[in-house]
């Protein structure tokens, strides 16, 4: 997947985005920007209303103006809507590997402790205030097509965090005996994106809350199995 820019400034170290009409700056005429600096209020615009709102839900118009551009100026940086929720799913894809490494980051302690930290993470990620849900488990409900680049995006974020579960698992090997690492990742995605259906319906108190412990029972299990 191609990250090709760096997330506007109101978007680092989110997640998820603002929800829309909070980020500063949309209203009235602003001063001459770069033809890069229109993209990224632009596609923050669309950060925001693409997942508090809906991709379909929201049309361009409505993208120009919370980013405060008339539609012409939106057309000359993303030449149709689909290239601009490409972009979309992206950036989010750029947040999303950021905010998954650093909770997992080699610093924070024993392989396990670190499996645990993502789900501590997650935990928070997924509070109301902070979460509609999965973007891009949204996105694929909203483009069922297997060879729309959006939803072609969105399935290559996931394998890339299934992937990196895995590498934990396989680390999690190495400080004790378990036979098949392989098979515990997969038990830990289903319960990592377990979270994000859940929480939709049944909220942070519902079975949300007990993935921690879910995932520290399956390592559990996985030791003495070894």
């Amino acid at each position: 997947m191609a990250e090709h820019r760096t997330p506007p400034p109101d978007e680092v170290g989110q997640t998820h985005p603002q929800r829309p009409g909070q980020a500063e700056g949309r209203i009235g005429r602003q001063a001459r920007q770069s033809r890069e600096q229109t993209r990224e209020k632009i596609l923050a615009a669309a950060h925001r209303l693409f997942y508090w709102e809906g991709i379909r839900a929201t049309g361009i118009d409505r993208v120009a103006a919370e980013a405060g551009v008339a539609p012409v100026t939106l057309y000359r940086s993303f030449a149709t809507k689909d290239e601009l929720v490409e972009a979309y799913v992206d950036l989010n894809a750029t947040g999303y590997r950021q905010w998954l490494t650093d909770a997992t980051r080699p610093e924070v302690g024993s392989a396990r402790e670190r499996i645990l930290a993502m789900f501590d993470a997650l935990a928070q990620q997924v509070q109301p205030e902070n979460c509609r849900g999965c973007p891009f488990l949204m996105t694929l409900a909203e483009f069922a097509d297997p060879s729309h680049p959006a939803r072609q995006r969105a399935i290559e974020i996931k394998d890339w965090v299934r992937a990196h579960i895995r590498s934990l698992a396989h680390d999690l090997a190495k400080e004790q005996p378990i036979d098949d690492p392989d098979t515990v990742a997969d038990q830990l995605v289903l319960v990592f994106e377990g979270v994000y259906a859940s929480v939709q319906a049944l909220g942070v108190e519902g079975p949300t809350s007990r993935a921690r412990s879910a995932a520290e029972s399956l390592m559990t299990a996985a030791t003495r199995a070894g």
